[in-house]
């Protein structure tokens, strides 16, 4: 017999407007006692006057301790769920991509929160970040075959959310043999994907739309990557016409990466690479009198938390004011931020604050977001978290 999980009264207001999350305190644990529901299990959540609002599921063990997945109440999470969401996302990328690169499942932002996929072509790589979908592996698999009928499903399961639902760190093909490397085509450009050891699902396809306006600005230019991973940016740059590509990392397996895709697209010739930590690195650079023409900054989430923001803050400032000493006169910055609690006005603020610590003038000629394959859920702000600022800087 399904659970039930009672809503206190009012505390279904966010649910009607659209939201998927419910927190430990909305529940009426006298009507019914959450600590009782097995981890993992689905419920039936009911409005305070006992009406039914949709299926979840849940984990009494996690400040979010439940997730809706269906409105409809005689529904379940299973496989028929799941091809059913399957065909509304591919529907979408389909109809906005015309070829098999994409993020295929963005979590809340295609109704099935935890869940993530990316897909190579024929090869899908999987994350189960929460209990609920981790219960739900096989049937995810079963609904991938039906749908799409993949070579390969890597399920990569080692992010920190599985940390903070108390799963363990496991990366497994569960499906076919990856015996060759996994190619992924983007604006033109093909990249080798380090799906098993790399970050994330190997790739990140969400800066898609930002580095294509980049590409546009690269011709005969002299640009810096600053946390190039494998030269998403860098090696795109190279590319469409850059002059010269320096890529700082301080990953050398993710810089082995950045010089073989420069070599798989006949680049290599203009794309060097630097391990070494980035604020260290910028201000050797400076110190030798380098200039560059473009400087990227694509650093990690400096803000995990909201306790982090004063000081996540400061290094975004500080990470701007160095890249800006290396810029040459009448050049641009591309600064970005994957920190869900920075919005994109704080990070103007930081490359506001910057420019005029160096005494430069700056226009912001591009604002970015993530693309369309990580669609945006109306009613959760926080599935909008990426932004990208275009900035020409110059002096007086």
């Amino acid at each position: 017999m399904i659970q039930r999980l009672r809503l206190k009264p009012n505390a279904d207001r966010r649910l009607k407007a659209g939201h998927l999350w419910l927190y430990s305190n909305e529940i009426d644990v006298q009507a019914t006692p959450l600590k009782s529901i097995k981890p993992g299990a689905r419920a039936v959540v009911e409005a305070a006057n006992g009406k039914p609002m949709g299926i979840a599921y849940v984990n009494p063990n996690s400040l979010i301790c439940a997730r809706v997945v269906t409105r409809n109440p005689d529904l379940r999470l299973d496989r028929s769920l799941l091809v059913h969401r399957f065909n509304q996302a591919l529907g979408l990328r389909k109809r906005l991509f015309d070829k098999p690169y994409y993020r295929m499942i963005n979590s809340e932002g295609d109704l099935l929160p935890g869940l993530i996929i990316d897909r190579f072509d024929d090869v899908l790589v999987v994350r189960l970040n929460t209990l609920g979908m981790e219960l739900a592996g096989q049937d995810v698999i079963e609904a991938l075959d039906q749908v799409l009928s993949p070579r390969v499903i890597v399920f990569k399961n080692d992010s920190t959310g599985r940390r903070r639902e108390q799963l363990e760190s496991k990366v497994e093909v569960v499906k076919g043999e990856l015996t060759e490397p996994v190619i992924v085509e983007e604006n033109g450009v093909r990249f080798s994907v380090p799906v098993l050891d790399g970050k994330r699902t190997g790739w990140f396809f969400d800066h898609r739309s930002n580095r294509a306006w980049l590409n546009a600005f690269v011709k005969d230019k002299r640009v810096l990557d600053v946390y190039s991973y494998t030269g998403s940016w860098g090696v795109q740059a190279a590319t469409h016409g850059a002059s010269q590509v320096l890529c700082i990392d301080n990953d050398a397996q993710a810089l082995n990466g950045a010089r073989e895709n420069a070599a798989l697209n006949d680049v290599e010739d203009r794309v060097s690479v630097l391990e070494e930590d980035a604020f260290e690195a910028l201000a050797a650079l400076k110190t030798e009198g380098e200039r560059f023409d473009v400087v990227i900054l694509d650093p990690p989430p400096f803000i995990r938390r909201r306790k982090d923001v004063t000081r996540g803050e400061r290094a975004y400032g500080q990470l701007n004011r160095e890249a800006i000493r290396l810029l040459s006169n009448d050049s641009l910055l591309l600064s970005a931020s994957s920190s869900l609690h920075l919005s994109m006005d704080r990070l103007t603020e930081c490359v506001r604050g910057a420019l005029r610590h160096q005494d430069r003038n700056g226009q912001i000629i591009f604002q970015g977001h993530q693309g369309p394959d990580h669609p945006i859920h109306p009613a959760i702000p926080e599935t909008a978290y990426l932004k990208a600022l275009g900035v020409r800087v110059f002096r007086d």
